[in-house]
Parts: C-alpha cells; structure tokens; sequence
C-alpha cells in the first residue's frame, strides 16, 4: 500500500513540481492536503526521498527540471531565425524553454500552424506560429503551415497569399504548405465509415432547436436512425440536393457529458458556395472539430500547439481520433495572448475594414503583423515579447507599451537622428549677428552610431522654431540651440492676439550649455526644406477588455487617427518607405510614403515608445 500511495504521490509531484507548495497553503484543494498530511505523518521518512527527487528540499522553492527522452536540449545550437534572430537568447531566464512538450523525442516532433485563410495574421497567431517554430527548432524537428479551408464564405487565395507573407515576415522555417481542402476525399470516406460503423448519424433538426437540446443533454430524434436511412440522407447531402440541405452529419458522441463539447458535435454541414482552390466540386464541408484530428493524424503531426481556448475541446479532439481509429496526437496548450484596447476576432476586425473605419488589413491601428509592422515594429521586438511569455497556460491581458518599451529598445541605438518644425504658427528667430550668408556643416545622423551616417545641416541668420518653444522664451533668456551652441533672446514681438510671431536674439556661442533651461530644435529658413505629414493613431476601441456579452459598436473609438504637417531638414528627401527615424524632442517615426515630388509631404506614422498612451479626446 505504501508503494503504491507513493507513486500516485510521485505522479503528482512530478506534474506539479514546485507548484506543490503553493497548492498546499491555498484552500483551493482542501481534501488534497488533508489526505497529502496524513501520508505525510505515516511515512514522513520515505515521503522525504519522493520530495527531494521531485522538489527540492522541502520548502526550498526549486525549480523542478523535467527530463526529455534524449539529452537536454539546451546544450544543443541555439534557435536562430531566418532574420538572425537568436531566440533563446530574446527568451531570457522565463522562457518557452522551461517547458517540455509530452512525450517528445528529439528529431521526431512534428508540429503544425494551422490558420484558417479568411483575413491577415494578427498578433495573437504570431504567438501560435512562433511557438510552433521554438520547439521545431529545440526538437530539431519540423513545423509545417497547413490552410484550415473549410468554409467558403470566408476564405479567398487572397488571404492564402498575403498569410505566407506574414508567415515569412516573422521569419518562420516551415517544411511544408498543405490545405485540408487536400484531404476531402478522404475526410468524406471517414466520415461514410463512421456512419457505417454506428459512430455518426445525419440529423435534420432545425439549428436553433439542435443547439437548445445539446445544452440541455436531449438526444435528437434522428440518432437512432438505422445506418441505411443515414447512408441515404448522406447522400443527399453531399448532392446538395433541397433535402440534404436540410441536414448534417453529427457524430455519436455522448449527449450526457457534462463536457458539452462531446455532446453529439456536428461533423458536416452543406455549402454551395464555391470554395477557391477547388471550385464547385463539394457542396458538404467537414467541420474543424471533425477535420482537425483527422488531418493531424494523417500528416504525422506529433504535438498539436492550441490556446487555452479550446480547452473544453480536447476530449472531444481525443474521442472523435479514437473513433476513427488514428495513434493519439498529443496537444499542448499556450495562453491566448490577449492585448488591452484590442480586438483580434476577425469578424469585428472585417466590420473596421467594411465599415471605412481602417485603410485595410495593414492600416497601423490594426493587430495585424502588417498592421503593427508598417507602424514601425520591428519583428525582433515581436518575437522577444512573446518568447519572453513562454509557453504559460495563465491567460493576461497584456498592455501594448511593454511591447513598445522593446521596441524602443532596438530601434534607439540606430536609428538616424532629424530634425522637424511644426508648420502651424511656427515662429522665425532673427540672429542679427548670425551668418549672413548660409554656410553648410557636415553632422552625424547619430552621435553614438557611425552607420547611421552623416547629413549637411545649413546654418542662416534666420531660423524657424516651434511655437511652443517660442511662447516659453522670455526676453533676454539665453537658450541653447541644438548642434550649434546659445543665443540670447532680445526681442518678443506678438501680433494683435497677443500671439508670438517673431523673435531678436544674438548668438552667444560660448555661453554654457549646460545651464540653460530650453534647448532648441531648429531649422533654417530655405526653400530646401521638406513638407512633412506626422501622424499619430489610437486605439481603435475605447475599452481596456471587453465583456462577453457588450457589443463592440458601441465602445468604438470616434478619432483614431491625427496630422500634423510639419517642415523637416532637406536631408529627410531621401528618406524610403519603412525608415525609421528620430525626430529630435518629437519621437520615433517610420516613413510610409516618402518624398515622390515637392507638393506632396513626406507621411512619417509616429511610433509608440512604451509610455502610457490615452485615449485621443
């Protein structure tokens, strides 16, 4: 008896590892630790031994380190991908790679991303595909990108297309591209085996009154009906015929489960919308809880990476594979990543696109990684705020600014430095001892980064600054003028409203800039200069998370989306789409469309920082 309550102890220790103290001081498991403390108190001594094995020294707090089948992995080469990313060094100390996947072998895992192509990918399916791709890479294993093309009112090439170059663009490493369109033949024979074999029925039960007898456990009137009678309504259906079309194929489940999922699932249903790969050729489409286990087993899949999402589904994924007779797939479950004043369903992202309210799927409020990416984040910071979640089970609603914090953090050290005047109400400074005639200075982009190079910067007895800088100068107030040294202001002249529209100074070059409180941004007075658009987004919902039952409409955010034209330095003319830049005391900006003749301004989107942004009033 001692032998055998030791090992049930062993199994659970090892499950939870160092979990278990923590469970023991809760009151969530009661009964659990009452019967754990009378173990504890009979065989204390050979308790001991089992917690040092599978915990550490009792109330020590250690990690527990799961052992693989093969060696560690982690001595092995790191996971770097196509874009030179190091992963396991992106992952830091909290790391997908403290978790072990069940049952895995070294060089035998085989795992899928399995996106369905009716819209873009968004953020919350680049921490599906790149979990995918870490433990491919740790297991020197394979991950292949499979088309979940089951439903054709949804789906185009068009999304099939544009998901590969999402795909890409995260550098993800894949094998192979398959559709479960591939696999209709065989989708369709299984699913005549089941209805042979007593394990799947037709049902002709109207929606609304099959969706009320599942959640009550009431068994259509059609499961008994004889193999015969659902071989012929089949028939029916995959003809698309007036009667098949009143129909659907469910499987045999169980209707008594308290898990509603195994409670006769619908397995087929009928569709004459033409599918994009393959045409008219069907009008009955497998369901993806009926395709899924099916296709995973086929193609060898040995770990199927979900959300936690779906947790309620997986007897049903393990019950409908045991049925159809297939070796069973292990899943392994990751936190749905969540983000604050974000929506990632991709029917209330279509309503934005519908509706006029966004450009498209690559308009820079959406989630989308087109999205996030044209407004300025790199891939790298992508995937080191994922890596850096790991593969946890805990469900957080994350904020946007960590995401942006690291971006900042790549972006700071190497991105060229460039200056911008706000074109409204801007204000001129006359130098009455400044240089008469212009003269060039050739400057560094970035002070502490030679390959960011070099611009010419003119230097004029007439400058423009801010006006915001203008109205916070006082007369004879020294000030520092960025990259040329003080001047002193002598002169406030304002117009009829009071408002500053000129300023007098001299240039007082070798005064200390150190302690002078305004340190300017400027630019001269030429016709080289380049008209700049600079605009700033926001959230697109005013709501931080969304309840189950609130309508989305209704917290809508009314303005999104700002500009501001501005003058910039002749040096940003030659600037390309997708540079990214600082605008001295204004921020990080990536250039979307850049300089195509004089009339048109250079669109600069400004790039979040990390810093706590509000809702736009």
């Amino acid at each position: 008896m001692l032998c055998k309550n030791l090992n049930v102890i062993q199994n659970i220790l090892a499950g939870t590892g160092v979990r278990w103290e923590s469970l023991r001081k809760s009151k969530k498991y009661q009964n659990l630790v009452r019967w754990f403390n009378s173990i504890s108190a009979e065989y204390d001594a050979a308790l001991s031994e089992v917690l040092q094995a599978y915990v550490g020294k009792k109330g020590s707090g250690k990690s527990v380190t799961l052992k693989l089948k093969e060696p560690k992995v982690s001595n092995t080469q790191s996971t770097v991908l196509e874009n030179g990313v190091n992963l396991d060094e992106m992952a830091g100390s909290r790391s997908a790679s403290e978790v072990d996947l069940p049952e895995a072998e070294i060089g035998k895992v085989k795992l899928r991303f399995a996106p369905e192509p009716s819209g873009y990918l968004h953020i919350g399916h680049s921490k599906a595909a790149l979990l995918n791709q870490y433990f491919a890479e740790r297991y020197k294993g394979q991950v292949i990108v499979r088309f979940d093309d089951t439903n054709p009112d949804k789906e185009s090439s068009e999304f099939v297309e544009n998901l590969l170059k999402d795909i890409e663009t995260l550098g993800i490493k894949y094998s192979a591209v398959t559709h479960t369109s591939d696999y209709f033949p065989q989708l369709m024979e299984m699913a005549e085996r089941l209805i042979r074999g007593g394990k799947a029925y037709v049902d002709d039960t109207p929606r609304e009154q099959m969706q009320h007898e599942r959640m009550e456990g009431i068994e259509s009137r059609c499961r008994n009906n004889s193999v015969e009678e659902n071989l012929k309504l089949w028939t029916e259906m995959i003809a698309g015929s007036t009667r098949g079309l009143m129909c659907c194929l469910r499987g045999k489940l169980d209707m008594q489960d308290p898990n509603k999922s195994l409670r006769d699932p619908v397995y087929y249903r009928c569709n004459l919308t033409p599918h994009h790969r393959i045409g008219s050729k069907y009008r009955v489409y497998p369901t993806y809880d009926f395709c899924c286990p099916f296709v995973d087993a086929v193609e060898g899949i040995t770990h199927a990476l979900r959300s936690s999402e779906y947790h309620d589904r997986n007897d049903q994924y393990y019950r409908i594979q045991m049925d159809m007779g297939f070796k069973k797939v292990h899943i392994y479950e990751f936190s749905r990543l969540n983000m604050v004043y974000t929506l990632l369903s991709k029917r209330k992202l279509l309503w934005f696109v519908q509706n006029g309210k966004v450009e498209g799927w690559d308009d820079p409020r959406f989630p989308t990684v087109r999205g996030i990416v044209r407004r300025g984040l790199k891939v790298e910071a992508l995937i080191q705020f994922i890596l850096e979640q790991g593969a946890s089970k805990n469900l957080n609603l994350m904020e946007w600014d960590k995401l942006w914090a690291i971006n900042k953090k790549i972006i700071d050290p190497v991105c060229p430095r460039h200056t911008a005047i706000i074109e409204e109400r801007r204000v001129l400074l006359i130098l009455s001892d400044g240089p008469k005639d212009p003269f060039l200075r050739i400057l560094p982009k970035h002070k502490k980064y030679e390959g960011a190079g070099e611009k010419a910067v003119t230097y004029s007895n007439r400058i423009w600054i801010d006006y915001v800088d203008a109205e916070s100068i006082s007369v004879s107030e020294e000030v520092t003028l960025k990259d040329w040294g003080n001047a002193i202001v002598k002169e406030i002249k304002k117009d009829q409203d009071g408002n500053v529209s000129e300023l007098v100074g001299v240039l007082h070059l070798e005064g200390n800039v150190k302690k002078t409180k305004l340190k300017l941004t400027w630019l001269p007075d030429t016709n080289e200069l380049v008209r700049l658009n600079l605009v700033d987004f926001d959230y697109l919902i005013t709501k931080k998370k969304l309840e189950e039952d609130e309508d989305f409409i209704d917290v809508v955010n009314p303005c999104t989306k700002k500009e501001t034209l501005a003058l910039g330095e002749s040096d940003m003319r030659n600037l390309k789409r997708g540079d990214i830049i600082q605008l001295e005391r204004k921020g990080y900006y990536r250039c979307d469309v850049p300089l195509i003749r004089p009339s048109k301004p250079i669109v600069l989107f400004a790039i979040p920082d990390g810093k706590q942004q509000t809702v736009m009033k």
